[in-house]
């Protein structure tokens, strides 16, 4: 038998995928369909997306672009009694990469939504766009009447990449998560973004509760199919079904990042900035983690002065999320940005996951537009090149009710050492100490004169010079304070607490780094 050469093996492949996607208009489509599609696609050389697109919409600026706008009477399924309405987003130089995007009827059929410039409002923009071409789509966004039946509220948005955020009752955006993450540190290069490049929306029935949208991933050196389905509420919910297929590349995926989160923490509580009238801004205050052996961990955010990475690792994991436990107004005091009602995002892997690691990636940020936090579960196996590697996910945008560990919980975490007199001052300089409140039915269920005790450890650079709990009459909850001293004050410290009543474990496990310089 001859060889073909790889470009020749790879036009075939490309053929062979898009006669399985135009085909499809005559077959039933499901989450299999794309697995395959995607499985071609890894075979083959990766094809970066053409973006391409008139001049006059290129040259567009940001404030150009968020004056065109699809009009709300031409919303998808509008006209069929269905809750949910799909709008479409217009491409421009922020959004370049065009979007393939495909309805499905109940019959498994498959059609093409194209763009159409009727379907957008332009506002003050002068465009001749009665010679464009289809440009495909940049994303699209799902409305349905999450908070009053008299109105659709935006529920669910894809756009960019691979990103993509939803809300729950009474929430306001926040956070968002990614279908993937490939080497956001670790690697060799930069890192590689993921994106999807076609998605199949199932057209929903009258009263339909669920939505489901299937999506084909394409990257430099993965691509994979994805199985949303969408379940709106007081806490929205995504199954998410996805599989991989890494290709064989001369560069190697280092961190395959499965389910990442990504988010924005300025300064809170922990990590106090002067001068602004508001006491914290944040997306999210801290990263939660279950292990399948049943420990909770705690891991408050930070705005580090540099690049900081920490790994958990994990024989087995029960969940992660990014969290925005803190849902006061009070405590972020901004009518416009409403913090207090942004999102958590709970991670809840669906089957065994196997070892591996959660990692959380800090960056500086200047300000709170840029989200400068990202979590992700790394599996300690990566598959080989072609090999599928499945995995599926439970989603979940909560607000007010939200995950908690069975026992107790953190509610704030403060750092400072208060009032001494001036004698002291020598004494305690270098001395690091946090001020930790827990809450929770563990410890509710104590009297106020419990023995609770703190067990709080530290790594070689840290020695632990006082530690003490006692109840908070103030807010009925139960205060930890932690005394510490760096050996080296120019290193880290990694922290680690939680509270103990006789032999009983009362509390998740705050863990901490105490960085050289917590300030901005």
């Amino acid at each position: 038998m001859t060889r073909r050469p790889a470009a020749l093996r790879a036009a075939l492949l490309l053929i062979a995928s898009w006669c399985l996607l135009t085909a499809s208009a005559h077959a039933a489509w499901g989450f299999d369909q794309v697995a395959e599609l995607a499985r071609a696609r890894a075979a083959a050389p990766y094809q970066p997306p053409n973006t391409s697109m008139p001049a006059e919409l290129a040259a567009l600026d940001y404030d150009g672009l968020r004056d065109i706008r699809f009009r709300p009477a031409r919303a998808f399924w509008r006209d069929i009694g269905s809750p949910f309405e799909t709008m479409f987003f217009h491409r421009g130089r922020y959004h370049p990469e065009p979007v393939r995007i495909h309805e499905v009827d109940p019959q498994g059929t498959v059609r093409t939504v194209p763009w159409r410039a009727a379907d957008y409002d332009y506002g003050a923009n002068k465009l001749h766009t009665q010679g464009w071409p289809d440009l495909g789509h940049a994303g699209f966004r799902v409305h349905y009447p999450l908070n009053t039946q008299a109105y659709k509220d935006e529920l669910v948005v894809f756009l960019g990449a691979s990103y993509f955020r939803a809300l729950g009752a009474g929430q306001q955006y926040g956070l968002s998560a990614r279908a993937l993450a490939i080497d956001t540190v670790g690697g060799s290069g930069p890192e590689e973004f993921p994106r999807f490049t076609d998605f199949w929306l199932e057209r929903p029935a009258p009263g339909a509760k669920q939505l489901v949208v299937h999506a084909l991933l394409d990257s430099p050196r993965a691509a994979g199919a994805y199985r949303f389905t969408i379940t709106p509420g007081q806490q929205t919910t995504m199954e998410v079904r996805a599989r991989l297929f890494l290709r064989a590349t001369d560069r190697p995926v280092a961190t395959l990042g499965i389910a990442p989160l990504t988010s924005m923490f300025l300064y809170g509580e922990n990590q106090p900035r002067a001068g602004d009238f508001r006491p914290e801004v944040h997306d999210s205050d801290g990263l939660m983690m279950a292990s399948a052996s049943g420990e909770w961990l705690w891991r408050p955010l930070q705005n580090p002065r540099q690049l900081l990475v920490n790994s958990f690792s994990f024989d087995g994991l029960r969940g992660f999320g990014l969290m925005q436990r803190d849902r006061a107004f009070a405590s972020y005091e901004d009518t416009e940005a409403r913090y207090d009602r942004r999102p958590s995002a709970w991670v809840r892997p669906i089957g065994d996951w196997g070892p591996g690691r959660v990692e959380l990636v800090q960056l500086a940020t200047p300000d709170e537009t840029h989200d400068n936090i990202v979590a992700y579960w790394v599996p300690a196996r990566l598959p080989a090149p072609g090999e599928p590697f499945d995995y599926a996910y439970e989603l979940a945008w909560q607000g007010d009710v939200q995950q908690r560990p069975p026992a107790g919980w953190a509610v704030q975490s403060r750092r400072g050492l208060g009032y001494h007199r001036v004698e002291e001052a020598a004494a305690m300089a270098g001395l690091v100490q946090y001020v930790v409140d827990f809450a929770g039915p563990a410890l509710d269920a104590l009297a106020p004169d419990a023995a609770v005790q703190p067990v709080a450890s530290a790594d070689a650079n840290g020695r632990i010079e006082q530690q003490l709990a006692w109840f908070n009459p103030g807010t009925r909850t139960w205060r930890m304070v932690i005394r510490m001293r760096p050996v080296d004050p120019d290193r880290p410290v990694e922290l680690r607490a939680f509270l103990q009543h006789g032999n009983d474990i009362v509390s998740e496990t705050w863990t901490n780094i105490v960085l050289p310089d917590p300030g901005l």
